[in-house]
């Protein structure tokens, strides 16, 4: 009878398969990586507390259909991050143009013929899957893509004001007019960011303070009709001209302008009932919270699982759970710079951090309506919100920049900057993929065998 001897752990070989083949496969920077599953759970939790009477309404109090569904869009959205770092990021180089350009008729179809939702034209429903699908955050993402290319490539000729800031400005502007009409909230932070962009892509300084002032020339005429038709004389909640009813023909012109009125003038009575219920679930809160589950004002508050998905969070986690949502976005951005700063190439680093901008400065405006910071808007908190078509769009932006910070983590690993093999990486904007890639992998290879005669 044969012996037995325990082997030990140490002498086992690694434990491969799927799940082993992943990891090994999952790059870019881990910190991303892990703001996005804590990202994950916090909408898990939120989604499924704030869904509660919209459950109660259309699945008869069914409040775990709007957890599965939160949690299948979750998993889709992890693997569009998944596949989308693995794609070599000068592939969105190429794509740019195409996805900008397909970009504008969508937008002008969608306004003509897009489902109109809460008064706003922004969605085209999907046939087979009967899904709707937000075509601005299409139009944003190809912007920032195509804005990024061009910066790149403009580099030379940046200070110029027709060679290089109007091809610039013009894209801009472009998708900036298209998502206004149905959308005036995202047209202004779109603009903005990429207006940041550009200020950090070396722009003239004084060409964005030109555009600056050009753009708010339309804001202030809508805050002055706004304060102009405001009747301060009249009884409590017909303080609001007829002049407003009338401009309502001319689009939703008449709901922004009820908006801004609401926020400067609107006392205690007269304050927009989804700021209400805001205020009361913040108040309610207190410093840590009343805890999961256990909000109220989710139960009166208009769409408390997408736009103000923040306040029931303030409600449920207090200021404590508030302040550690903020936070978490900063490191979100703060990876996101340091991507930008070890990032070699001018294209990869506009890319990680305009698409990082956009991110960041939604979920900042968000939290501002939540808290009664600036007027009512339409903007959803990444990766928090219930999923949807932006929910999908948000994961794509994350795959290309951890696909930047791939590429950068393959290029400080295995070489010096002095290296050829760089040399031979920053001619790869100007081939194709497949060609680059070779090039690329003939790099490490002729590296490693130097290595070996070294060695």
């Amino acid at each position: 009878m044969s012996t037995f001897i325990d082997k030990p752990f140490s002498q086992m070989p690694p434990v491969q398969g799927i799940g082993g083949g992943l990891l090994r496969k999952t790059k870019g920077d881990k910190y991303i990586w892990g703001i996005v599953i804590l990202l994950a759970i916090t909408s898990l939790l939120v989604v499924y507390s704030a869904t509660g009477s919209l459950a109660y309404r259309m699945y008869k109090g069914n409040t775990e259909i709007y957890l599965f569904k939160q949690f299948a869009f979750i998993v889709i959205g992890i693997i569009v991050i998944y596949f989308a770092h693995l794609i070599n990021y000068t592939l969105y180089s190429r794509l740019a143009l195409y996805l900008f350009l397909a970009a504008i008729p969508l937008m002008i179809f969608t306004y003509f013929f897009g489902a109109t939702i809460n008064d706003g034209s922004r969605w085209i429903k999907l046939p087979v899957i009967n899904m709707t699908f937000q075509t601005s955050d299409l139009a944003k993402l190809g912007l920032f893509m195509y804005l990024s290319r061009q910066l790149s490539r403009k580099q030379e000729v940046i200070k110029d004001l027709k060679k290089g800031f109007l091809p610039l400005i013009v894209p801009i502007a472009i998708i900036c007019l298209l998502i206004a009409p149905a959308n005036l909230s995202t047209a202004l932070l779109t603009g903005a960011t990429g207006l940041l962009l550009m200020f950090i892509g070396r722009a003239k300084a004084r060409h964005i303070a030109a555009t600056i002032g050009i753009a708010l020339i339309p804001v202030i005429i809508l805050v002055a009709i706004a304060v102009g038709t405001y009747n301060h004389n009249s009884e409590k909640h017909t303080g609001k001209n007829t002049t407003v009813t009338e401009l309502r023909s001319l689009g939703r012109v008449g709901t922004w302008i009820n908006r801004v009125q609401d926020f400067i003038y609107a006392d205690a009575t007269e304050t927009p009932y989804q700021v209400q219920q805001a205020k009361i679930a913040i108040a309610k809160g207190g410093i840590i919270g009343v805890g999961p589950g256990n909000s109220e004002a989710k139960n009166f508050m208009p769409h408390p699982y997408s736009d103000m998905i923040y306040a029931v969070i303030l409600e449920e986690y207090g200021l404590v759970g508030g302040g550690i949502i903020i936070f978490i976005y900063l490191v979100f951005l703060l990876r996101c710079i340091r991507i930008f700063r070890r990032c070699p190439f001018a294209f990869g680093a506009f890319l990680a951090l305009g698409l990082s901008f956009t991110l960041v400065i939604q979920a900042m405006a968000n939290m501002a309506v939540a808290v009664n910071l600036v007027p009512v808007t339409g903007v959803t908190l990444p990766l928090v919100s219930m999923g949807g078509s932006s929910y999908l769009f948000t994961c794509a932006s994350i795959g290309i920049i951890l696909s930047v910070a791939r590429n950068v983590e393959q290029i400080e690993g295995k070489t010096h900057p002095s290296d050829n093999y760089r040399d031979s990486y920053e001619a790869e904007a100007s081939k194709p993929v497949g060609e680059a890639e070779k090039t690329i992998k003939k790099g490490r290879a002729e590296k490693e065998r130097e290595e070996e005669v070294m060695g």
